[in-house]
């Protein structure tokens, strides 16, 4: 095995070992405090143009397994601290590495992972490089910037996911980087739901006249997606809206909120978020880099939940307009029940809407 460099801007270098893919790689830095999950992590189309860090310490233990993967992986590095080679489980395919390889993604092991973590926590997200011999010139590394990350891993196409049983309600999901398991909750509701690219315009998902409308999560600065946001503002209050991750983002920026970059990011499955309604906190999944302004959506939004470790905004609620949005992902929370909450509530309103 040969050396690599994990490269920061900051001009911080960290030798280790090269796995996956044998050519450099620049990225956005972002680290995951996820134990177990890595496969889904992998091909999370959040992580679009970023070098992703595990904090766990053993990445590998269980391989890659076939069945369990829907997508193309869409980050640009991986860095652990070790990558297990031979792995154990019974429905196990083949190593990470061996992955890693045949989906181009560069990567390196063998570096300090806990001591890059302190520098990203103390001194915020940087670009990184994952190279095979550290640059004298560092200004591709820090000019670096993620363009066009919704465009790079939105369907496209429209797709159609019929629900099992009795048709309910149809849904129109607009796809800004779906990892399609929020297709599957619907689907176990009795929703039909159609699939459209980011760039459709309003107009095409209303004269489908779909009993609501999803807004999917997705990667990059929610404020570069002027087109999106244009097209949900012309969407709101026309019929029930749920907007999860990303879409949480645009659609208060749809109504004139603001939006801000975090300083490292909240990424991982073990995130508290505070319902403001009662005296719950929960432990949800969460990978996002922005978050929302409250204050600049007052007497047009209500918060409904905080992120308990940071006070930031963690949901929203348009009482008018018959939208609400999560900063999280609802059908990964720990405790199931939790998600079905949510989706029920979405449900509900689309009754309405039926009934109106």
């Amino acid at each position: 095995m040969s050396k690599a460099y994990l490269v920061l801007s900051n001009g911080d270098v960290f030798e280790g070992t090269a796995i996956g893919a044998s050519h450099d790689s620049i990225g956005e830095l972002v680290f995951t405090t996820g134990v177990v999950g890595y496969p889904e992590t992998l091909t999370d189309p959040c992580y679009a143009g970023q070098i992703v860090m595990q904090t766990f310490p053993l990445i590998g233990n269980y391989g890659i397994i076939e069945e369990d993967l829907s997508l193309k992986p869409a980050l640009s590095g991986y860095v652990v601290s070790e990558i297990c080679s031979t792995p154990s489980n019974f429905r196990c395919d083949y190593p990470l590495e061996k992955y890693l390889e045949d989906n181009g993604i560069c990567g390196i092991c063998g570096v300090d992972t806990r001591q890059i973590t302190r520098i990203i926590r103390e001194q915020g997200v940087m670009n990184a490089m994952i190279c095979s011999e550290v640059p004298s010139d560092l200004t591709a590394v820090k000019e670096y910037k993620i363009e066009n990350a919704v465009a790079a891993v939105s369907s496209g196409e429209v797709e159609n996911y019929p629900c099992d049983g009795e048709t309910k309600y149809n849904v129109a999901l607009i796809d800004y980087g779906d990892k399609k398991d929020f297709i599957k909750c619907l689907n176990e509701r009795g929703c039909n739901v159609v699939s459209y690219p980011y760039d459709t315009p309003a107009q095409d998902i209303l004269a489908a006249d779909p009993d609501g409308i999803l807004l999917s999560n997705g990667p990059g600065d929610p404020a570069d997606n002027k087109f999106c946001i244009e097209q949900i503002s012309k969407l709101m209050g026309k019929k029930p809206i749920f907007g999860i991750s990303l879409g949480h983002q645009l659609a208060a920026l749809a109504m004139g909120g603001k939006t801000y970059k975090l300083g490292y990011g909240h990424r991982g499955a073990n995130q508290p978020v505070t319902d403001l309604s009662g005296n719950r906190t929960y432990i949800s999944v969460q990978n996002h880099g922005y978050a929302v302004q409250p204050d600049s959506l007052v007497g047009v939004a209500r918060q409904t939940f905080i992120n308990a470790n940071d006070g930031t905004c963690a949901g929203l609620e348009y009482t008018m307009l018959k939208c609400f949005t999560v900063q999280f992902i609802p059908e990964a929370c720990s405790d199931g029940r939790d998600s079905e909450g949510l989706f029920s509530k979405f449900i509900d309103m689309m009754g309405g809407e039926k009934g109106a």
